[in-house]
């Protein structure tokens, strides 16, 4: 997306139209989306949790440094 500066006038309006939508039916999609995570039981979601880390298993690579390790780097840096 281009800067609102170099935006024609229809672009601009355009967007505004797109955000007015969202304001409209943001709430009634979550409201949609709260109803459903109510209605589903604790096997369904097990069962998307599971195809969920499943996957992320599959297609996440390991870090080769942990946050802690990183973090306790930065506290040895500072007390010098």
């Amino acid at each position: 997306m281009k800067p609102v500066k170099d935006m024609t006038e229809a672009e601009k309006a355009q967007i505004r139209a797109w955000l007015r939508n969202w304001e409209e039916l943001g709430p009634i999609l979550e409201g949609l989306r709260q109803d459903e995570l109510r209605r589903t039981g604790p096997q369904v979601a097990l069962e998307i949790l599971d195809g969920l880390f499943t996957e992320a298993v599959r297609t996440t690579r390991p870090r080769s440094r942990s946050g802690l390790e990183v973090q306790q780097k930065l506290f040895a840096r500072a007390r010098r």
